[in-house]
């Protein structure tokens, strides 16, 4: 794929603080079922894991990336680093873990685009508040701090606390669901939350089927301390909500592919355009073009869009 650079010579510093993984992908006309075998698919492997894709995405879409993260002492995570590397992401925080192999991914994908993933988080798991206070620098020179829950809750909560005591913004994609409560010490340090129907029924309590539910969702969010609230709705866009105002900003039509990484080119374009100073509704509406172009691809990172690519995408 050409990489389309941006112009912007003031680019924003992104802090991504996550997992890396390996995705290893079969592409077939259906996911398999529980105790079935799927004959016909077609495989590739990728580099992938929620945090790489969100570093991998601002640093596209413009912004100077510095990413946290933990691999493992093997190919996948030598591969890993090059990659982060090529795409002129900051890896002085790209620890080692001498025990522990890398993360992998293992992601089935249908004919619709739809996918299935299980994730082996190796070295993932090993990422702790220890190797996070070695970068202080790095929270003190970022304009948002970008994390997700592919790696250790009381790692996330450090991240979140100590952003907030830098007085940065904090913004958490709350996936892959979570397992437990998240804790009022996390969701009081952060700026703005962006789950997707499923996340967001797991953190408030309600079943996400409309948009009379997803408005209820979002508000009882709110009311547990995240002071702006977005819930990707697929298709049908993002709901935004402020506190004040329910707003569903719509999503573009376009004919998808693969929607592996699709999220998490949302989250990366979300964070680069409130760096940049947009409001929130504008900032989901770019966020939201970059995540279409990315469904019309396959993969996870190779996937992701460039600035250029956004910036000149015309939707059907």
């Amino acid at each position: 794929m050409k990489k389309f650079k941006t112009k912007n010579k003031a680019r924003k510093m992104i802090l991504v603080v996550g997992s890396s993984n390996t995705d290893m992908v079969i592409k077939s006309n259906d996911l398999p079922r529980p105790g079935e075998t799927v004959l016909g698919g077609v495989f590739f492997m990728n580099p992938g894991g929620k945090g790489a894709n969100q570093a991998v995405a601002c640093a596209r879409l413009g912004a100077n990336v510095t990413f946290i993260c933990k691999t493992g002492n093997d190919i996948f995570g030598h591969q890993s680093q090059q990659q982060f590397e090529e795409e002129e992401i900051n890896t002085s925080y790209v620890f080692s873990d001498l025990k522990k192999p890398s993360g992998v991914a293992l992601i089935f994908v249908d004919e619709t685009g739809e996918n299935s993933i299980s994730v082996a988080s190796g070295s993932n798991s090993s990422l702790h508040p220890s190797d996070i206070s070695l970068a202080e620098e790095a929270f003190e020179k970022a304009d948002l701090i970008l994390i997700q829950l592919e790696i250790p809750m009381d790692t996330v909560e450090f991240t979140a606390k100590l952003a907030k005591e830098k007085g940065k913004m904090v913004m958490l994609n709350p996936a892959p669901a979570p397992s437990i409560p998240l804790s009022s010490n996390l969701l009081k340090n952060i700026y703005l939350i962006n789950p997707n129907e499923i996340e967001a029924e797991i953190i408030s309590g309600i079943k996400v089927i409309d948009m009379e539910t997803a408005v209820l969702a979002a508000k009882k969010i709110y009311e547990m301390g995240v002071p702006n609230v977005i819930i990707t709705l697929g298709k049908k866009g993002a709901l935004l909500y402020d506190g004040h105002n329910a707003e569903l900003i719509s999503g573009n039509n376009v004919k998808a592919s693969d929607s592996t990484a699709a999220g998490d080119c949302f989250s990366g374009a979300l964070a680069i355009a409130i760096s940049e100073g947009l409001a929130l509704p504008d900032a989901v509406r770019f966020a939201n073009k970059a995540a279409a172009i990315s469904v019309t691809r396959q993969g996870a990172q190779t996937s992701l869009p460039y600035r250029a690519e956004v910036d000149v995408w015309n939707f059907n």
